[in-house]
């Protein structure tokens, strides 16, 4: 079934624009990423492989592979890699990588050392992102996505789905306060559409699509709309008492999607 795409939605023709502005900073990473660390192959998933990249507030979602998963001095190396980049680029504070050591290319619930959001932390390359990367990832150094990764199934997608939205996303939702803030009213509802088209249809769908599939689900007058600005443009000014009120709405209305998801 075809979705016709709302007219709050930007036309789609600027995406390959969007791409191109990201590309300078990827290079230097991919340079600089080689200087430091021996790397068998580094990809992109996320917004900027499968579509809908918005340059400034899409993050940069990276996978590198390593030849062996890296000891104390080298995540001090690329730890001081990343920061120096944030430092000096515009944008690179977006730019996300996991190293994922050769040894456990085949365990996607193993954590692995990962640079995001200005530190360093531990988590895996989920389902999600694996599927990401056989469908549409791209490559900027070394083997492509399909000659190391096992595939994934439908199967195991769908599980991975479902215990997403009934172990964190579903808690989340019984949860008033979280909805306050406008990161939570974008992810919410367009992570369950997601999640609702992955189950069903057995394909990871942008989030415009997403956004555009909200009014034929019977969304909040609005939220779509409210979704989009942030996105793609000039976020509205709202009241405290309207903040109220679409909070409670995108909670509600994200709670339902997963019930039916999850039905």
């Amino acid at each position: 079934m075809t979705f016709p795409e709302p007219p709050f939605l930007p036309a789609d023709h600027d995406d390959e624009q969007q791409r191109a502005l990201a590309a300078p900073l990827l290079a230097r990473f991919a340079a600089r990423l080689a200087d430091a660390v021996p790397v068998d192959a580094l990809w992109v998933h996320g917004s900027l492989a499968c579509g809908d990249y918005r340059h400034g507030r899409s993050d940069l979602d990276l996978v590198a592979v390593l030849p062996a998963a890296p000891g104390g001095p080298v995540r001090e190396r690329l730890a001081a890699l990343h920061r120096e980049l944030d430092a000096r680029e515009p944008g690179a504070a977006k730019l996300h990588c996991s190293y994922l050591p050769r040894q456990e290319l085949g365990d996607p619930a193993a954590a692995h050392f990962t640079f995001a959001q200005g530190e360093p932390m531990e988590r895996p390359v989920t389902v999600i992102a694996r599927r990401e990367l056989l469908d549409a990832g791209t490559v900027l150094a070394g083997e492509r996505p399909d000659a190391l990764l096992p595939p994934v199934s439908d199967a195991a997608l769908h599980a991975h789905l479902r215990a997403d939205l009934r172990d964190y996303w579903y808690p989340v939702t019984a949860r008033p306060e979280p909805w306050r803030r406008d990161i939570w009213v974008d992810f919410g509802p367009v992570t369950a559409v997601r999640a609702t088209v992955a189950l069903r249809e057995g394909r990871l769908i942008t989030k415009r699509e997403a956004i555009a599939r909200l009014p034929a689900l019977d969304a909040p007058p609005g939220l779509a709309e409210d979704i989009a600005a942030r996105r793609y443009g000039v976020p509205p000014v709202l009241t405290p008492e309207e903040r109220a009120q679409r909070a409670e709405q995108a909670r509600l209305f994200t709670r339902l999607l997963i019930e039916r998801a999850l039905g």
